[in-house]
């Protein structure tokens, strides 16, 4: 998909994850919610919003469809371009997946798309960066992570599957095929991957972990791909609504959104905001903090260390 996205005159291109809305029918909460992006967007002022999953809470909305598309509003009357990716409470019971992206790809500004019909999921695609000569410098790819596991031995969420990591690989290929040089990347999924654990198990991880990573029971090998396809720099989740750490794991960064909606649990003294990522043209850097609901910057999070084995 062609997306027209290029970096600014100074060499930057900024992102911000608004992940875990959780939006229903425009009650007390979501407008609370509204507030606080409508703010985020004035404060950083964006060339790209990914919405990283559960937008909407399907079970609770009257009309899901409306509701998705009342929930992007914001961002969408907002000129800027956006793009999104499912979790699992967007599409309960027997709200589609497909029609949700369809609603999704009718609002202004979306640069959505479903994705292949041959794999897994809804919503598997990748939009380029473009630098000022018209080269691609950047990719971002955007995964279905699923819901709820289809197999009653293997309770909880749902994996990435192989289908879906071959067209990663397949796609990562193409890509760096077509440019002189590495092209670096982002990854944006909405259930954390098993190696999420692993990195705040064994590594110094930058942010809070106040809840249990709640990622798939089964390792079905994205991060495996990810770390063969080289210049993957750094994946973005959400679905822990009390989480908000990074850490790096073998040259990848895996990070935490921070949830922004208010419709949904939190956590007394853990506001909502949202995560602020700024690439550079040159070199394979990003910086990212978190913007919260009040303004305030948070760019030096608490560090935690891994306990030294005896």
């Amino acid at each position: 998909m062609e997306s027209k996205l290029r970096y600014r005159k100074d060499g930057t291109f900024k992102i911000v994850q608004f992940t875990d809305l959780h939006w229903q029918n425009g009650e007390s909460e979501d407008g609370k919610t509204k507030r606080l992006m409508e703010r985020i967007l004035g404060e950083e002022k964006p060339d790209l919003v990914v919405f990283t999953g559960d937008i909407v809470f399907s079970l609770g909305c009257r009309d899901p469809y409306a509701s998705i598309a009342q929930a992007v509003s914001t961002v969408a009357q907002s000129g800027t371009p956006w793009t999104a990716v499912f979790g699992n409470h967007d599409s309960e019971g027997d709200v589609s997946r497909a029609r949700l992206m369809e609603t999704l790809v009718g609002q202004r500004g979306c640069l959505a798309s479903a994705g292949p019909d041959s794999i897994h999921g809804v919503g598997n695609y990748a939009l380029t960066i473009d630098g000022a000569n018209g080269e691609t410098r950047h990719v971002l790819y955007f995964l279905d992570s699923g819901s709820y596991s289809e197999l009653d031995r293997i309770p909880g969420y749902d994996w990435i599957r192989e289908d879906q990591i071959d067209w990663f690989r397949e796609k990562a290929a193409g890509l760096s095929s077509k440019s002189a040089a590495q092209l670096n990347s982002l990854v944006f999924f909405h259930i954390p991957l098993p190696e999420y654990k692993e990195v705040w198990r064994t590594r110094r991880c930058d942010g809070r972990r106040f809840e249990d990573i709640s990622c798939p029971k089964l390792n079905s090998g994205m991060f495996a791909a990810m770390a063969e396809a080289g210049g993957v720099l750094g994946t973005f989740c959400g679905h822990d609504h009390i989480n908000d750490f990074e850490g790096t794991l073998h040259g990848i960064r895996l990070t935490y959104g921070r949830s922004t909606g208010y419709h949904t649990y939190g956590r007394l003294g853990f506001k909502r905001g949202a995560r602020v990522i700024e690439l550079q043209e040159e070199g394979s850097r990003y910086t990212t903090w978190i913007r919260l609901a009040n303004g305030r910057k948070l760019s030096a999070p608490r560090i935690h260390k891994p306990r030294k084995k005896r």
